[in-house]
């Protein structure tokens, strides 16, 4: 089975090799994927399949699959953990501008 890696993971591979993993992001979610190999002799014939850790995202709408190594299922989840994070301040930070908004608003009607 041949795997094609789009030109996004590719670049997405080449970025996070070289940052440290305490500044990397990354949305999607960690998965496993299981298969059999087809090999009658294997262990997966009758029982457990091979698995494979793996990150799922969206791009455009698409779902991506990119295949990882397991010593980089730390790094990955270290970044999905950091990108929750940020995704939670920016949110309170919307919320605080809607505030902020909306007192100035009701501020400037009881003005007029």
């Amino acid at each position: 089975m041949r795997i094609q890696i789009s030109k996004e993971e590719i670049v997405m591979r080449k970025q996070h090799s070289s940052e440290p993993a305490s500044i990397i992001l990354l949305r999607g979610s960690l998965i496993t994927l299981r298969r059999k190999c087809g090999k009658p002799t294997c262990y997966c014939a009758d029982g457990e399949m091979h698995s494979t850790p793996a990150l799922s995202y969206s791009v455009k709408g698409r779902t991506h699959i990119l295949t990882l190594r397991s010593s980089d299922v730390p790094t990955v989840n270290r970044a999905l953990m950091n990108y929750r994070r940020a995704v939670a301040e920016l949110e309170k930070k919307a919320l605080a501008g809607i505030r902020r908004t909306t007192l100035n608003i009701m501020k400037a009607k009881m003005k007029a």
